[in-house]
């Protein structure tokens, strides 16, 4: 099971991925003003990951390791909890085509650098970037990048009480998710 640990989030062409409102442009300004609700209306909706997932996942992690418990919010671990809710009933084991998260940023992938297509672009049967494999692909990744998670998130229940009963139902469901 591994993920993505040599990738600088800079580097996302955020502007080219999906989110379940359009385009992933504002991810950046809401990770950086910690805006963790608007965050998880645009990662999951309906139980559906997007392409910006598992970078948003990736990036927010990054952040978790480096403060403190207390500093946690009840919308940032309920952001969490929104996307294993998503994995919980899958089997994401394999990852089809896809073997590393860098490949779900190949241009085949990515949305078009103007968005004047967009609308067209959904009415296909399949949009850019939601072919089986990549889409399986958004899933896969957050799913390991939650797994990988598992200390952090032990570390701030331990540390932060309030957050306790989310963190625990976190654990629990990446308990289930089998991600390899």
């Amino acid at each position: 099971m591994k993920a993505i640990t040599d990738f600088q989030i800079p580097n996302v062409p955020w502007h080219r991925l999906t989110t379940s409102y359009g385009r992933g442009t504002d991810i950046p300004r809401l990770i950086k003003e910690k805006q963790y609700a608007s965050l998880a209306g645009l990662i999951e909706h309906q139980g559906t990951l997007w392409q910006v997932t598992p970078w948003t996942i990736l990036a927010l992690m990054e952040k978790l390791r480096t403060v403190e418990p207390v500093q946690v919010s009840t919308e940032e671990i309920d952001l969490y909890l929104a996307v294993a809710s998503a994995l919980a009933d899958q089997d994401i084991q394999e990852v089809g085509s896809i073997k590393s998260m860098k490949e779900l940023l190949d241009d085949k992938y990515l949305w078009p650098e103007q968005e004047d297509g967009d609308e067209e672009e959904w009415e296909e049967e399949e949009p850019r970037g939601y072919e089986p494999d990549p889409f399986y692909g958004y899933y896969y990744f957050s799913g390991v990048l939650l797994k990988q998670g598992e200390a952090e998130f032990t570390r701030i229940m331990n540390g932060n009480e309030d957050l306790a009963p989310r963190i625990r139902e976190l654990l629990a469901l990446l308990k289930h998710i089998t991600a390899e």
